[in-house]
């Protein structure tokens, strides 16, 4: 019998289209699994996107995933080389904690983009995890932000022009190739900023019935957003979090969303796994803390799935001046209207 180490060697040097090496235990398989994610930049990069990708990530239910997706979804794009920008746009500051950032009280932080006086590249903070992912972090006087926003005029567009400023003071080649909101979990002036300011949402949806309740409110003001502000905005992901394949209640969920939102959904499903819990506490995305989990490899699919959709998207339309609202009748279509528009799903008593 051949040793199975020596067939791990050997699976590490084929070609990626070669055909799956079986091992004898799983901790083999993981080790496979762990020196493709450390060994990234050695292997084929993600395809870089026909533009610059702005996505929201949001969902008004809390503990679905939004930050876990954004922090994992950013490294794993950066470690297979795609500049990506992290904006923490939560007053918790989760997204800022897993990546290694520093958001204490007094640090140069996207509450200072959107409410002082600077631009977005004094706020811009390098991580730990590759030096091609960067993050604006949030500190707590993010919580007032809503607040302090109300008297300011265009107030919903703030985010959108200093993502822009920004961009267009980089040379091309410093661009990020994906810049990624993680919205908090409300649908109020912080996330209509980010939603304004992408130009495609992805929705992390929990697999459990409770995070299909708030979602046609959700795709509600998404529509409103691209008649009234946003025309190019489009809901385009739809990723499943929390996957137990141990029930049967995550199979039931899994399979409504994908016959409602059908194509919009993401093949690959990420799973429950202690791991991914755990890497916030040490400063790291779960790709980096146990590059060999479940629940890294899932990202690192993910974000694949994500990078090659992302090659041939359609130019973007033009956008109305900042406090000039785009006035139009219900059922208006804008360009990208196909892949926003979706059904809402059913209601508890609906299904009933």
């Amino acid at each position: 019998m051949t040793d199975p180490g020596q067939r791990l060697r050997s699976s590490l040097t084929a070609e990626q289209s070669a055909p799956a090496v079986e091992f004898d235990s799983p901790i083999a398989m993981e080790a496979l699994r762990a020196t493709q994610v450390l060994h990234a930049a050695d292997q084929e990069p993600f395809p870089a996107p026909g533009r610059i990708r702005v996505i929201t990530i949001a969902n008004q239910k809390g503990g679905v995933g939004k930050t876990t997706s954004s922090v994992n979804l950013g490294v794993a794009l950066a470690l297979y080389g795609l500049r990506t920008l992290v904006i923490d746009l939560d007053p918790q500051g989760n997204t800022s904690t897993a990546l290694g950032v520093d958001h204490s009280v007094g640090t140069p932080s996207v509450y200072d983009a959107l409410v002082g006086d600077s631009s977005l590249a004094e706020v811009v903070h390098p991580t730990t995890a590759t030096p091609l992912l960067s993050c604006v972090p949030a500190t707590i006087d993010l919580a007032g932000a809503e607040i302090e926003l109300v008297s300011v005029v265009a107030r919903e567009y703030r985010l959108r022009r200093a993502i822009e400023t920004y961009l267009q003071e980089l040379a091309p080649e410093q661009r990020p190739h994906y810049v990624l909101i993680d919205c908090p979990p409300s649908l109020g002036l912080l996330t209509l900023n980010a939603l304004v300011a992408g130009d495609e949402v992805l929705i992390p949806i929990q697999c459990e019935y409770y995070a299909l309740e708030g979602l046609g409110q959700l795709l509600n003001n998404i529509d409103l957003v691209r008649r009234h502000l946003n025309p190019g905005i489009a809901v385009r992901t739809i990723l499943l979090t929390m996957y137990d394949g141990r029930t049967k209640l995550a199979d039931q969920v899994a399979e409504e969303v994908r016959n409602h939102f059908g194509s919009l959904v993401l093949d690959t499903v990420i799973p429950r796994n202690v791991r991914v819990s755990e890497a916030p506490g040490y400063g790291q995305s779960v790709v980096t803390y146990d590059p060999g989990s479940r629940g890294s490899t899932s990202y690192v699919e993910a974000a694949r799935e994500l990078a090659h959709r992302g090659v041939a998207l359609p130019p973007l339309p033009s956008r109305p001046t900042p406090g000039t609202p785009v006035a139009a009748p219900v059922g208006t279509a804008f360009p990208d209207t196909d892949a926003a528009t979706v059904p809402v799903p059913p209601s508890p008593e609906e299904r009933a």
